[in-house]
């Protein structure tokens, strides 16, 4: 087992792949761990130095009591990747995670290489538009109440209320293997901790408008509509970014279509490296 202590938290982290090549560091997004990138590893292990983590309060890695916040999923990573000494990398993140990696962007370019993020939940960016706020406010409503249900201790009920009403749709509990169901249960706590934190969903597509580093946004075709908005309009601020739809796909492509998600990944990072 493999822990390191950084900025004031001790985090479990495995490193595989290819000694010395360029380093990849992926980022699970809420609920889950580093063991939801199993499916993608055989794809990225075989070309590039993959570091994954648990995030805090996720699984093998500590859970500091007290409330949480992304500033400090931001300097996590950071830490992290000055203490395995792998700067400068390659980030890829999944949904909170890719709202961590975009915000590592903002604040420590220098540790970048670019970044690849999947449908990150900045809902706030929807803020001020008429148009979207049906769909703000709904997205405010489902939150709150899996936030409530974890509160009062239905870990398990909320998991599947979180999957089925926000992440994967009507059905998709039963596409979670249970084995992944089982980690998202015990992990539903630090959910609360991002639910309860302001800044959790909250982004200035100005933090990032500097960024001259290559930057890949990707989306499912069968993703709530929600996080398409969210991806045109992160696409106008970097002007290096792409985007790349996956067909049949939605918010876990990793687990879903890892082969193409490995692809995409791999032909951007080394379309980066050229």
């Amino acid at each position: 087992m493999a822990m390191a202590t950084v900025n004031g938290v001790r985090l479990f982290y495995e490193l595989d792949g290819v000694p010395d090549a360029v380093p990849l560091v992926l980022v699970h997004g809420s609920w889950d761990s580093h063991r939801d990138w199993d499916p993608v590893m055989p794809g990225l292990a075989e070309a590039f130095q993959v570091l994954r983590y648990d995030r805090r309060g996720h699984s093998q890695s500590e859970r500091p009591t007290g409330q949480g916040s992304v500033r400090e999923d931001v300097d996590d990573l950071a830490a992290l990747i000055e203490y395995l000494e792998l700067a400068p990398v390659w980030v890829v993140g999944n949904s909170f995670g890719a709202s961590i990696a975009l915000r590592l962007a903002g604040e420590h370019p220098g540790l970048l290489r670019g970044i690849v993020a999947h449908e990150p939940p900045l809902f706030s960016l929807l803020a001020g538009d008429p148009s979207f706020e049906p769909m703000l406010a709904d997205a405010q409503r489902k939150t709150r109440s899996v936030a409530e249900r974890i509160a009062a201790g239905d870990h398990a009920g909320a998991t599947e209320h979180f999957v089925e009403t926000v992440a994967l749709g009507p059905g998709g509990w039963e596409m979670v293997p249970p084995d992944y169901q089982q980690v998202m249960i015990e992990n539903a706590p630090t959910f609360l901790d991002e639910a309860r934190d302001p800044d959790a969903f909250a982004f200035d597509r100005d933090w990032i408008r500097n960024f001259s580093k290559p930057i890949l946004l990707t989306l499912g075709d069968q993703s709530p509509p929600i996080f398409a908005l969210v991806i045109a309009l992160l696409s106008e601020a970097p002007h290096r970014a792409e985007v790349v739809t996956f067909t049949d796909a939605g918010h876990i492509p990793h687990i879903s279509h890892p082969e193409d998600y490995a692809e995409a990944i791999a032909a951007f990072v080394h379309q980066g490296i050229a």
